[in-house]
C-alpha cells in the first residue's frame, strides 16, 4: 500500500471517530471510568491515572496492527 493511501485511511478514521465523539459521545463514555483506573481528587488537586483504559487500548492497537499488517502482505 503506498503512503497517500495509508494518509487517507488515516485520515478517515481519524473523521470517524471525531464524529462519534461529537455526536455519539455516550458510545465511548465508559472508557476511562473501567475499575483499575485510579481517581485521587482533594479539595485542591485531581490525579487521574486510566491503568485499566490504557492497556485496554494498548491490546486493542496492537491487534489492529497486527491485522492491517497481515492484511498487507
Amino acid at each position: 500500500m503506498k503512503p497517500g493511501n495509508i494518509l487517507i485511511l488515516v485520515g478517515a478514521a481519524i473523521v470517524i471517530l471525531g464524529a462519534i465523539l461529537r455526536f455519539a459521545p455516550w458510545l465511548v463514555s465508559w472508557f476511562g471510568r473501567l475499575p483499575g483506573d485510579i481517581r485521587i481528587e482533594t479539595e485542591s488537586t485531581r490525579v487521574f491515572i486510566p491503568i485499566t483504559s490504557m492497556i485496554l487500548a494498548g491490546i486493542a492497537l496492537t491487534l489492529l496492527i497486527n491485522v492491517a499488517g497481515r492484511l498487507r502482505r
